[in-house]
């Protein structure tokens, strides 16, 4: 024989109270999801810097397609240096966060090289992101600013020869930062449409 179940309390249904509640939660959980997790990655818009800390503003950057318009129009720089045994130099070029640069560059003997980065607004070498070292006689390609500053590279010739460095360059910068011997020289680029 089996014990006897205890009748069913009646379901009674939520008030009008708690329905205005639990809508008016459900609202701006969906409102808050939409501006720090749909906005920035779907459309790149980050009003709470969110989606940039969590990474979702490359989402809406990869399907934004090949093209990538800026607002200036590119610049193009070419360079020469000549390096005595054990001189060194750093040549920067001012660019924007998101602003892009193609360069190549060729010694005549071996280089140690340091490409990095020093973003604006920020003194010290704790802010300095470094991006690519080694020594070489050449280096080419591509880059992407990921941060508002001046970016470039430090050359130092560690051998007892005379190195020739040459470097070429295009693209979205406004000038050039020389820092050599002790002094700093600024130049700016004329647009290549000027």
């Amino acid at each position: 024989m089996t014990a006897p179940t205890e009748p069913r309390q009646p379901l009674t249904p939520p008030s009008r109270q708690q329905i205005l509640l639990g809508t008016a939660v459900a609202v701006v959980l969906a409102a808050s999801l939409l501006v720090a997790v749909v906005l920035p990655a779907e459309f790149g818009i980050d009003p709470l810097g969110i989606g940039r800390a969590l990474g979702l503003q490359e989402l809406a950057d990869a399907s934004a397609g090949p093209l990538e318009a800026q607002t200036m129009v590119h610049r193009s720089d070419t360079v020469e240096f000549v390096l005595e045994p054990f001189q060194s130099l750093e040549y920067k070029y001012q660019l924007a966060e998101g602003s892009s640069m193609v360069y190549s560059w060729l010694a005549t003997g071996a280089l140690v090289y340091d490409m990095h980065a020093d973003p604006d607004e920020m003194e010290g070498e704790e802010f300095v992101e470094s991006f690519d070292k080694g020594a070489a006689t050449s280096s080419m390609g591509t880059y992407h600013a990921p941060f508002t500053g001046i970016h470039g590279w430090f050359w130092e010739n560690r051998t007892f020869e005379q190195v020739v460095l040459r470097l070429h360059s295009a693209g979205f910068y406004e000038g050039t930062i020389l820092f050599r011997d002790g002094g700093v020289f600024e130049q700016s680029l004329a647009p290549v449409l000027d």
